[in-house]
């Protein structure tokens, strides 16, 4: 599984990352595919489609982010990123016991942005 830094090399992969895709929506649309309208958003065609989007772990101890791979198949976890400390003392404040699986938002968000380059 990739870190950050070999993130960092894979201009092609940042490049398909759909910044937008939360957990929910991939769910609804590679496992959901054929019930669904698209709601003006994105829309699944075929099993060959695929999606790449952050989601923010928070099951263990300290959170961390993962970079995701999702087709109607499944998902494959290929990157798994460290937050910093200072940022994850404030999701782990700000989620306090709350364990799941979120969109990366917010400053999390901004400081993965300005880690990848993408001046989203």
């Amino acid at each position: 599984m990739m870190v950050l830094e070999d993130l960092k090399r894979e201009q092609k992969l940042i490049d398909a990352i759909d910044w937008d895709m939360t957990p929910e929506e991939a769910v609804r649309l590679y496992l959901e595919w054929g019930n669904n309208w698209s709601r003006g958003y994105h829309m699944v065609r075929s099993k060959h489609d695929v999606a790449h989007y952050f989601v923010l772990n928070t099951w263990e101890e300290d959170p961390v982010i993962y970079l995701v791979q999702r087709t109607t198949e499944g998902s494959v976890e290929l990157a798994k990123i460290e937050i910093p400390e200072k940022l994850r003392e404030q999701v782990k404040e700000k989620m306090r016991s709350h364990k799941g699986v979120y969109a990366v938002e917010d400053e999390v968000r901004d400081w993965l942005e300005r880690e990848l380059g993408t001046g989203q």
